[in-house]
């Protein structure tokens, strides 16, 4: 009779997908939980490799075959195999003490898939595979750490953002909440050389009667309330850059107004007779895709292309697992410098933390260590010591597929997941944010299959 392992074995021999043939295969050792601080470590899949316990990390030749080790007491000297067999790459344990699992699955020998994360001791690692090409001419680092991705198609983005930072080509930055967007509007300006002010302004959070007041500024007397002349933030701006946050979010009239300052290189205040030359370089920012919005016609398109020099679309933490373990060194010596040092992870804490589909992206990680960093008390986070949201590691993926929904649709849907994250699926709170009653948030989520008490903590 055939035991289990000889089942797998036979059931993951199958002939190659043209995905599978066509891609490149990389490896990350993606977090060590007794030294979160270390980089990930990358390694190209061209040949079989076994991964072991180790004096030290790094990768080397024994007896011609690759040997990636790690300083994990809880691994084997050799844990596991990845190997090619019969076009796709197998993951097979080598009797290891601790065993070896893949996505949360114990297993003897199993295929590897896309985004698999694999669990040898207290170590993750993470496969994936990229289009062929997806390495090639890349720049060899980052110009800046805020810059910093192994995300190939991102990588080549940022390698072109750096160009672009030099000149004066407006940017425009698409994303979700929470993606970094201002951090890398703060780089453009870094490497722009510009001898002025970074002036960032959020369009969504000014009211709509004091938007071209707040941007163009207004002379003494201009309205009621206009005891002193105020410049404005295109003129505090004015050799710098100005970030524009939530572009989306701008009043019809203020789009026209900004247009003519972008076009003729002036600002007139509100109230004034006489206009002002500026130098300007833009770098806007929004979490709607301003094409839908254009077509819509709830955005100018002589306006958006203005403003869309160069456009970058930053993708969600969810899509870049590769950068997790890189983001949680980083913020950990930032929110934490004192004691980053000294903490560790217990392994059920950095699954959830790469098992959780972070709705508010880079920003909700960010609070999330923060207050796991203060719990943890200089010693070892677990799982305890982290958001609800993330120890239960529910997901707000909806059960409706993305192809099922139109742009608006796939736009409102991310709002109310937003929202909701935020107030903790406080309805009420949602409908207030979004000027809409409770029974209109209820059809909503009705309709895009959200349940808002997964949301609660």
């Amino acid at each position: 009779m055939a035991s289990p392992s000889d089942f797998v074995r036979t059931r993951d021999r199958r002939p190659p997908s043209s995905i599978a043939g066509d891609a490149v295969a990389m490896l990350y050792l993606a977090f060590e939980c007794a030294r979160p601080l270390e980089p990930a470590l990358a390694i190209r899949l061209d040949r079989d490799v076994i991964l072991g316990r180790g004096p030290q990390r790094g990768v080397i030749e024994d007896g011609g075959v690759r040997v990636v080790r790690v300083a994990d007491e809880c691994m084997s000297g050799r844990h596991a195999r990845i190997e090619r067999d019969y076009g796709r790459w197998v993951i097979a344990d080598l009797g290891s003490r601790n065993g070896t699992s893949v996505d949360g699955r114990p297993c003897i020998r199993t295929v590897l898939e896309d985004g698999a994360l694999i669990e040898l001791g207290e170590t993750l690692w993470l496969f994936r595979e990229y289009p062929a090409g997806a390495f090639d001419e890349l720049d060899d680092a980052p110009a800046l750490a805020e810059l910093t991705t192994l995300e190939p198609t991102l990588r080549r983005a940022y390698g072109d953002l750096v160009r672009v930072a030099a000149s004066r080509v407006s940017v425009v930055l698409e994303g979700e909440t929470g993606t970094g967007k201002e951090v890398v509007a703060r780089a453009v300006h870094a490497l722009s050389a510009r001898t002025g002010p970074f002036v960032a302004v959020n369009c969504g959070a000014i009211p709509a009667h004091l938007v071209e007041s707040e941007l163009f500024g207004h002379r003494r007397g201009a309205f009621s309330g206009a005891v002193d002349d105020h410049p404005g933030v295109v003129r505090a701006s004015d050799g710098g850059t100005l970030f524009l946050d939530e572009i989306g979010e701008l009043p019809a009239a203020s789009q026209v107004a900004l247009l003519r300052v972008l076009q003729e290189r002036e600002v007139m205040p509100v109230g004034g007779t006489r206009p002002t030359k500026v130098d300007l370089r833009v770098v806007a920012a929004t979490n709607r895709n301003l094409a839908v919005e254009v077509r819509a016609g709830r955005f100018r398109a002589d306006l958006h292309a203005r403003l869309a020099g160069y456009e970058l679309h930053l993708p969600p933490l969810r899509e870049r697992r590769e950068d997790l373990g890189g983001l949680i060194a980083t913020m950990l010596q930032r929110v934490a410098p004192q004691v980053a040092p000294q903490l560790t992870f217990d392994i059920e804490a950095a699954r959830a933390l790469y098992g959780h589909s972070w709705p508010l992206n880079v920003r909700e990680l960010e609070k999330a260590l923060e207050t796991a960093a203060v719990l943890a008390r200089r010693a070892r986070i677990e799982l305890g010591h982290l958001p609800r949201s993330v120890r239960s590691q529910l997901g707000i993926a909806p059960v409706i597929d993305d192809d099922d929904l139109d742009d608006d649709e796939r736009a409102l849907r991310d709002q109310l997941v937003a929202l909701l994250t935020e107030h903790q699926g406080n309805i009420a709170e949602v409908g207030r944010r979004l000027g809409k009653g409770r029974q209109q948030i209820h059809r909503w989520l009705k309709r895009l299959d959200i349940a808002p008490e997964q949301f609660r903590r």
